[in-house]
């Protein structure tokens, strides 16, 4: 019999997040899931636990972030935060929660990047994307899982009017999007959060970037 875990959750009232929660919860992989925010999720559960916190000093949570799987869904956007708010949001925060996690013991690492990221990217936000990317790797975790979703396809706390256009457009051009360029279809947050949890479960293997859908 496998042991049970714990698991601990940033950005649990995202978009991701807030489907990746109750797939935790209802996992017998985990006896206890952890969630760290500025407020508590909106739902109850005998294994759910919550850390209120800011961001701002993680390291002084101590063991309250002991963890042996961390999953992060942590995002903005520009037009929200502006390009400092983005930066702080969707890479130091990143950063700072896998290397507080790490140094309480954490085995595992899921993050939720974007298609294209790359520290090299002329787009700010996939720059910003592919420096987190790099710098959570540098950080050592033996299972490091990346995952690089397109446009994603659901409900959200906030409104992005380019996403809701191209969620009605994407019918058109999806079936466009075949074999190598299936990665680039809209994909569905809860299809984002089954995959996390599949790549969970795999072997460790250091760090692995993962495009949507999984294959194998």
């Amino acid at each position: 019999m496998t042991e049970s875990k714990t698991a601990l959750v940033a950005g649990a009232t995202g978009a991701v997040g807030q489907q990746l929660l109750p797939l935790l919860l209802a996992s017998p992989d985990y006896d206890r899931v952890k969630v760290i925010g500025r407020r508590p999720p909106p739902l109850s559960h005998p294994k759910l636990q919550t850390v209120i916190s800011d961001f701002s000093d993680l390291p002084a949570l101590g063991d309250q972030l002991k963890a042996d799987d961390v999953y992060c869904g942590l995002g903005t956007t520009q037009g929200k935060a502006g390009r400092a708010g983005l930066e702080q949001v969707d890479h130091d925060f990143v950063v700072a929660l896998a290397q507080a996690a790490l140094a309480q013991g954490a085995r595992q690492f899921l993050v939720v990047s974007a298609i294209g990221a790359s520290a090299h990217s002329p787009s700010f936000y996939s720059r910003v994307k592919g420096r987190m990317e790099q710098d959570v790797a540098a950080l050592g975790y033996p299972s490091l899982r990346i995952v690089q979703p397109s446009l994603l396809m659901g409900e959200r706390s906030e409104s992005r009017p380019g996403e809701a256009l191209a969620q009605k457009l994407s019918p058109l051009f999806s079936p466009l999007l075949a074999g190598p360029l299936a990665k680039y279809r809209p994909i569905t947050t809860l299809a984002v959060a089954e995959a996390l949890l599949t790549l969970s479960r795999r072997p460790y293997e250091g760090m692995r970037v993962h495009t949507l859908p999984l294959r194998g």
